[in-house]
Protein backbone atom coordinates (compact mmCIF):
# COMPACT_ATOMS: atom_id res chain seq x y z
CA UNK A 1 0.00 0.00 0.00
CA UNK A 2 1.23 3.28 -0.78
CA UNK A 3 2.14 5.91 1.81
CA UNK A 4 -0.57 8.69 2.26
CA UNK A 5 1.38 11.98 2.22
CA UNK A 6 -0.37 14.86 4.90
CA UNK A 7 1.04 18.47 5.61
CA UNK A 8 0.68 19.64 8.99
CA UNK A 9 -1.52 22.69 9.76
CA UNK A 10 0.18 25.77 8.95
CA UNK A 11 -0.75 29.61 8.53
CA UNK A 12 -3.13 32.04 9.85
CA UNK A 13 -5.95 34.08 8.31
CA UNK A 14 -6.95 33.94 4.60
CA UNK A 15 -7.12 37.25 2.98
CA UNK A 16 -9.18 37.62 0.06
CA UNK A 17 -8.46 39.84 -3.40
CA UNK A 18 -11.05 40.00 -5.10
CA UNK A 19 -10.51 41.05 -8.95
CA UNK A 20 -12.52 41.41 -12.28
CA UNK A 21 -10.23 40.56 -15.61
CA UNK A 22 -11.90 42.24 -18.79
CA UNK A 23 -12.01 40.79 -22.74
CA UNK A 24 -8.48 40.20 -23.88
CA UNK A 25 -6.31 39.80 -20.52
CA UNK A 26 -4.47 36.95 -20.52
CA UNK A 27 -5.68 35.26 -16.84
CA UNK A 28 -3.10 33.48 -15.23
CA UNK A 29 -0.32 35.67 -16.19
CA UNK A 30 -2.41 38.64 -14.70
CA UNK A 31 -3.03 36.63 -11.55
CA UNK A 32 0.59 35.61 -11.31
CA UNK A 33 1.33 39.55 -11.54
CA UNK A 34 -1.52 40.23 -8.93
CA UNK A 35 0.45 37.85 -6.80
CA UNK A 36 3.56 39.48 -7.04
CA UNK A 37 2.37 43.00 -6.38
CA UNK A 38 0.78 42.24 -3.13
CA UNK A 39 4.02 39.66 -2.10
CA UNK A 40 1.83 37.05 -1.63
CA UNK A 41 3.37 33.65 -0.62
CA UNK A 42 0.38 31.02 0.13
CA UNK A 43 -1.64 32.56 -2.91
CA UNK A 44 -4.34 30.62 -4.55
CA UNK A 45 -7.75 30.13 -6.33
CA UNK A 46 -10.68 30.54 -4.16
CA UNK A 47 -13.29 31.41 -7.20
CA UNK A 48 -13.40 32.12 -10.65
CA UNK A 49 -16.48 32.43 -12.94
CA UNK A 50 -16.18 33.95 -16.63
CA UNK A 51 -15.46 33.08 -20.45
CA UNK A 52 -12.45 33.00 -22.16
CA UNK A 53 -11.86 32.32 -26.37
CA UNK A 54 -8.57 30.86 -26.07
CA UNK A 55 -6.88 28.31 -23.58
CA UNK A 56 -3.50 26.28 -23.90
CA UNK A 57 -3.83 22.96 -21.65
CA UNK A 58 -1.33 20.33 -21.39
CA UNK A 59 -3.77 16.84 -21.31
CA UNK A 60 -4.01 14.05 -18.50
CA UNK A 61 -1.06 12.08 -20.34
CA UNK A 62 1.51 15.15 -18.98
CA UNK A 63 2.88 15.53 -22.87
CA UNK A 64 -0.20 16.77 -24.79
CA UNK A 65 -0.54 20.31 -24.88
CA UNK A 66 -4.18 21.20 -26.83
CA UNK A 67 -5.08 24.97 -27.73
CA UNK A 68 -8.63 25.42 -28.19
CA UNK A 69 -10.27 28.81 -29.65
CA UNK A 70 -14.03 30.09 -29.69
CA UNK A 71 -15.92 30.64 -26.79
CA UNK A 72 -16.36 28.71 -23.65
CA UNK A 73 -17.39 29.44 -19.98
CA UNK A 74 -15.31 28.79 -17.04
CA UNK A 75 -16.92 26.13 -15.43
CA UNK A 76 -13.78 25.71 -12.33
CA UNK A 77 -10.39 27.30 -12.22
CA UNK A 78 -8.30 25.75 -9.48
CA UNK A 79 -4.56 25.57 -8.16
CA UNK A 80 -1.66 27.35 -6.23
CA UNK A 81 -0.07 30.80 -7.50
CA UNK A 82 2.40 31.70 -5.74
CA UNK A 83 6.41 29.73 -6.91
CA UNK A 84 4.66 30.56 -10.23
CA UNK A 85 1.78 28.84 -10.40
CA UNK A 86 0.31 25.18 -10.65
CA UNK A 87 -3.56 26.15 -12.36
CA UNK A 88 -5.84 23.19 -13.67
CA UNK A 89 -8.93 24.44 -15.65
CA UNK A 90 -12.35 23.39 -16.46
CA UNK A 91 -14.22 24.68 -19.68
CA UNK A 92 -17.61 24.18 -21.36
CA UNK A 93 -18.51 24.87 -25.07
CA UNK A 94 -21.68 26.09 -26.69
CA UNK A 95 -22.82 22.72 -26.56
CA UNK A 96 -22.03 22.12 -22.81
CA UNK A 97 -19.26 19.59 -22.88
CA UNK A 98 -16.83 20.01 -20.71
CA UNK A 99 -13.31 19.48 -20.45
CA UNK A 100 -10.16 21.11 -19.12
CA UNK A 101 -6.15 20.51 -18.14
CA UNK A 102 -3.43 21.87 -16.93
CA UNK A 103 -3.23 25.48 -17.64
CA UNK A 104 -0.26 26.41 -19.43
CA UNK A 105 -0.95 29.82 -20.62
CA UNK A 106 -3.04 31.81 -23.65
CA UNK A 107 -6.50 31.85 -21.29
CA UNK A 108 -7.36 34.71 -22.97
CA UNK A 109 -10.84 36.63 -21.03
CA UNK A 110 -13.83 37.17 -23.37
CA UNK A 111 -16.52 38.67 -21.42
CA UNK A 112 -14.89 38.68 -18.14
CA UNK A 113 -13.35 36.43 -14.96
CA UNK A 114 -13.96 37.23 -11.79
CA UNK A 115 -11.43 35.70 -9.95
CA UNK A 116 -11.11 36.08 -6.01
CA UNK A 117 -7.39 34.59 -4.89
CA UNK A 118 -6.90 34.01 -1.11
CA UNK A 119 -3.93 34.42 0.46
CA UNK A 120 -3.52 31.93 3.38
CA UNK A 121 -1.28 34.45 5.90
CA UNK A 122 1.66 32.45 7.45
CA UNK A 123 2.18 29.98 4.19
CA UNK A 124 5.06 29.73 2.15
CA UNK A 125 4.57 28.40 -1.27
CA UNK A 126 7.03 26.82 -2.78
CA UNK A 127 8.33 24.21 -5.61
CA UNK A 128 11.00 21.22 -5.53
CA UNK A 129 12.10 18.61 -8.37
CA UNK A 130 9.80 15.52 -7.13
CA UNK A 131 12.29 12.32 -8.31
CA UNK A 132 8.76 10.18 -8.38
CA UNK A 133 6.59 12.45 -10.51
CA UNK A 134 9.55 14.27 -12.64
CA UNK A 135 7.80 17.69 -11.73
CA UNK A 136 8.42 20.37 -9.32
CA UNK A 137 5.55 19.94 -6.89
CA UNK A 138 4.49 21.81 -4.12
CA UNK A 139 5.89 22.70 -0.99
CA UNK A 140 4.40 24.54 2.03
CA UNK A 141 6.29 25.86 4.74
CA UNK A 142 5.79 28.52 7.59
CA UNK A 143 6.64 31.72 7.33
CA UNK A 144 6.78 32.51 11.05
CA UNK A 145 10.42 33.01 12.11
Amino acid sequence: MAEIHTTKRLGGPVTCYPVRLRPGEEIKSELLKLVQEHGLQGAFVMSCVGSVTKAKLRMSDSTTVKKFEGHFEIVSLVGTLSAGGHLHISLSDVDGRVFGGHVIGDLVVFTTAEVVIGNAGGVVFTREPDTQTGYNELVTNSNHA
